[in-house]
């Protein structure tokens, strides 16, 4: 599995209205100079959030976000999922793929649905709490794509 930069960037995000709701709501334009990404991405990030529940908006001259529920009670895994659609490894077990017609013969399936376990089981494990209690580097920011070559 790959978390694209979409899934970063959301999980930033949400860090970062965890850090910073203390002093009112978080302005997006901030969070964006803050973590060093766009504006206009930032607010398709927030709206994929607040469908999901895990942001708020709050309205009027001193609006922005907040979260919807404690940072406790939300996970990564919430985020990833709300931002990327799915953690799973191997589309075969994507709820949008639907049922593998190969899945009854498939040789590698009880592979696949262990990694998926512990993947699931992992990014639910880690609330957004845990991760906006990290102290931020300054210069914490990541831009680079890499490609691996052979």
């Amino acid at each position: 599995m790959k978390i694209s930069t979409k899934g970063r960037y959301a999980l930033r995000l949400a860090i970062d209205v965890a850090q910073q709701q203390a002093a009112g709501p978080v302005s997006l334009r901030e969070a964006s100079e803050r973590q060093g990404f766009s504006t206009k991405y930032i607010e398709q990030l927030a709206s994929q959030l607040m469908h999901a529940g895990i942001l708020k908006s709050v309205r009027g001259a001193h609006g922005g976000y907040s979260l919807a529920k404690d940072a406790d009670q939300i996970t990564a895994g919430d985020i990833l999922r709300a931002s990327e659609g799915s953690t799973a490894p191997v589309a075969c077990l994507d709820d949008d793929f639907g049922v593998c017609p190969m899945r009854d013969k498939c040789t590698t399936i009880s592979f696949w649905e262990g990694l998926d376990s512990a993947i699931e089981n992992y990014v639910d494990s880690v609330s957004l709490a845990d991760l906006a209690a990290q102290p931020r580097v300054e210069g914490d920011v990541c831009e680079i794509e890499v490609d691996f070559l052979p």
